[in-house]
């Protein structure tokens, strides 16, 4: 699809004050293909990283807040300031702390996309920073604000169809928009993957590490597995890190810190397996990770918790076992299936290679963004 001939009509603002200015989803996916496909896009954050262009998306930081009150008090102020002064035809937002910032932009005739990424209800009954007295009566109040600003913005998109159907009540313009690998990066599992007979005994997580996502499992994990546990990414916090250190299987662990897309890669390249054992909690067992088609787009089976929607989708494909995420012995014992049966491991990735490549790719999710964008942009 051509983008309109207006110029105006083609500029559009993604904005955010959460996630980093080079987020998967925001950054990668949604604001490098509008840009690709000739759409004036700038993306504002709130990182302290300062102003900058990349791959023809114009990056404004508003300045970087001081802890989580701070950020959710100021940061949509200053993010919305920036967002009038750059007057473009339709704002795509991302947090829920920005939804009165979003409010007032609809309110000033602007389109507005919501971005749902996660069932934020659900996930506040297991955000540890609340008290856990408070968290239904948050979540509740939550719900319904959610519930009346959605039904006053353009559209909803949401990262999983199960989102997608809650929203789907309220706005007639909602739809789910997946996240499903890059085309580059299911062409770099295709072509440059080393043969899992060369591998060490490696298995890996990238990604948050925290609790809810399993990480004292994996650790504990570790006691029953004869292998090395590649970990990286952002530790939730310095107790957390604390206690896995102290922890008997942490002599087992390659922890390497935050790393960038190509050392990812890397990591998934010297792996014969990923873990993707989050704990069942309700906003989890109705997610899709992108983490789950990152390991299938490196080609590297992996050890996934075993909820009902992850069994629909892993199973019959075969490029995955299925354990019980609170349990050590469980994870530990799926993983040793696979590194013992490096030919296993080998033919399980290339299933999930093929699983991307003919139904999971991001090809056909920008296909119903362009689509989206050029509806309201014509509205």
């Amino acid at each position: 699809m051509q983008p309109p001939a207006s110029q105006s009509s083609r500029r559009v603002a993604h904005l955010t004050t959460v996630h980093k200015r080079n987020d998967i989803r925001i950054f990668k996916k949604e604001c490098s293909s509008l840009s690709r496909h000739g759409w004036e896009v700038s993306l504002i954050v709130a990182d302290g990283k300062g102003n900058e262009t990349e791959s023809g998306v114009r990056i404004y930081d508003v300045g970087k807040s001081h802890g989580r009150l701070s950020r959710m008090a100021t940061a949509p102020i200053r993010v919305l300031r920036r967002a009038l002064a750059l007057d473009a035809a339709v704002y795509h937002f991302h947090d829920p702390e920005l939804i009165p910032a979003a409010l007032i932009l609809r309110w000033k005739g602007k389109q507005v996309i919501y971005d749902v990424h996660e069932d934020v209800p659900r996930q506040i009954l297991s955000k540890h920073w609340i008290q856990p007295t408070l968290r239904a009566s948050v979540a509740k109040a939550f719900e319904w604000l959610e519930d009346f600003s959605a039904r006053r913005f353009s559209a909803i998109v949401t990262a999983t169809p199960h989102i997608a159907d809650r929203f789907s009540l309220l706005n007639p313009h909602c739809l789910a928009i997946n996240n499903f690998p890059l085309q580059e990066e299911i062409d770099l599992g295709i072509n440059y993957r080393p043969p899992m007979r060369d591998r060490k005994a490696n298995i890996c997580y990238v990604g948050g590490i925290t609790r809810m996502r399993g990480a004292v499992q994996m650790v504990q994990a570790m006691d029953h597995v004869d292998a090395t546990l590649i970990l990286a990414g952002p530790m939730e916090s310095k107790g957390l890190e604390d206690q896995l250190r102290g922890m008997s299987g942490w002599a087992k662990v390659d922890y390497r810190g935050e790393v960038d897309r190509a050392g990812v890669r890397a990591i998934f390249n010297e792996s014969r397996l990923g873990l993707l054992p989050f704990l069942p909690v309700p906003n989890h067992t109705s997610a899709q990770p992108n983490k789950m088609f990152e390991y299938m787009s490196a080609g590297i089976p992996f050890v996934a918790s075993d909820f009902p929607l992850w069994r629909s989708i892993l199973a019959d494909a075969d490029v995955a076992l299925l354990a019980n995420p609170e349990d050590p012995h469980s994870l530990a014992s799926a993983v040793n299936q696979l590194l013992t049966d490096p030919a296993r491991c080998q033919q399980m990735g290339q299933n999930g290679l093929d699983l991307v490549t003919t139904s999971y790719s991001w090809a056909s999710e920008e296909k119903k963004l362009f689509h989206l964008y050029g509806q309201l942009s014509q509205a």
